[in-house]
């Protein structure tokens, strides 16, 4: 029987802890929450090697070092709403629970949806699963203190930044080609200022695309 808990604790004290994160909670919620439950079958036995884990063919669950390292850059308190976006099977959303006060989870795919409700009904109660297109967030419960987004993104909708409290900030992994960034943003008088964070990589969900330019 494979011993998940155990690699639980490599995955913190190799992956987490050297990239230089080391605030309790964020440790701590990442070794309560089981990994393996919140990725398919397929992916299970690989759930806490450092890479990023395939949910489908555009969409993936976020490598350890990478969510760690944008909750850190977030600086999340224990009174904050966060919106989740792309929540997949819920692991992102069940780790920061555990940092926050709330979060509204974000999904589109119906049955990713479904094994969320099911998965963060048993590991997480301060949670809330909003299905809809992630672009558009969840704008009836904001605004937010935070917005953390799965994935990779070209385009920011204003959609999106607009339900971020005056004060808050996100955190995006910018992608151009293969190459990405994590930037966090801070919303200051309405307009974000952004800053470079870390290097990442992730697929770009949908709704985040650039739009084709047209040419004649």
């Amino acid at each position: 029987m494979t011993d998940f808990a155990t690699r639980r604790r490599v995955m913190v004290d190799t992956q987490v802890r050297p990239s230089d994160v080391t605030k309790f909670p964020i440790i701590d919620a990442m070794l309560r929450i089981p990994r393996e439950a919140f990725v398919p079958a397929s992916e299970a036995e690989a759930a806490y090697a450092g890479r990023n884990l395939h949910l489908s063919k555009d969409r993936v669950v976020l490598e350890a070092r990478t969510l760690a390292k944008m909750l850190d850059a977030l600086n999340l308190d224990d009174d904050d709403l966060v919106l989740d976006i792309g929540t997949g099977f819920g692991y992102s959303s069940a780790v920061i629970a555990r940092i926050a006060e709330a979060v509204v989870a974000v999904e589109d795919d119906e049955s990713f949806a479904a094994e969320a409700q099911a998965l963060l009904g048993e590991h997480a109660d301060n949670v809330l699963l909003h299905t809809g297109p992630l672009a558009e967030g969840a704008a009836a419960h904001g605004p937010y203190d935070a917005i953390i987004v799965q994935g990779g993104v070209a385009v920011l909708p204003d959609t999106l930044l607009a339900q971020l409290k005056d004060g808050g900030r996100i955190a995006c992994i910018f992608m151009d080609g293969a190459l990405g960034t994590v930037r966090i943003g801070w919303k200051i008088d309405g307009a974000i200022s952004w800053r470079f964070a870390f290097n990442a990589a992730a697929p770009v969900l949908k709704g985040f695309e650039k739009k084709a330019e047209f040419a004649l």
